[in-house]
């Protein structure tokens, strides 16, 4: 992230301590990823957005209600079905 959002290492790491008891890790197979991928290429997004839509396939899988990111321009590009959920915290 850039600056101001950016975290030290450590204090991410001090944050992601103090909430991990709440969170749920989200797994995709491997035939979920390959979609992503997929869906990616036939979009014709560059590379690092990859991840973004990795993440957007976890989001989906859980039929999330809203998604945050400081970087809702490249995940909407990546799910554009699912725009009105994306948003900055």
């Amino acid at each position: 992230m850039n600056p101001p959002h950016r975290l030290r290492p450590e204090h991410a790491e001090l944050i992601l301590n103090q909430f991990k008891t709440n969170l749920d890790c989200i797994t995709l197979t491997a035939d979920e990823v390959f979609l992503a991928i997929q869906r990616t290429a036939a979009l014709k997004l560059p590379g690092g957005i990859i991840y973004d839509a990795l993440i957007l396939a976890c989001a989906r899988k859980v039929h999330a209600e809203r998604i945050y990111t400081w970087n809702p321009k490249h995940f909407k590009m990546a799910a554009p079905d699912l725009a009105e959920r994306i948003m900055t915290p």
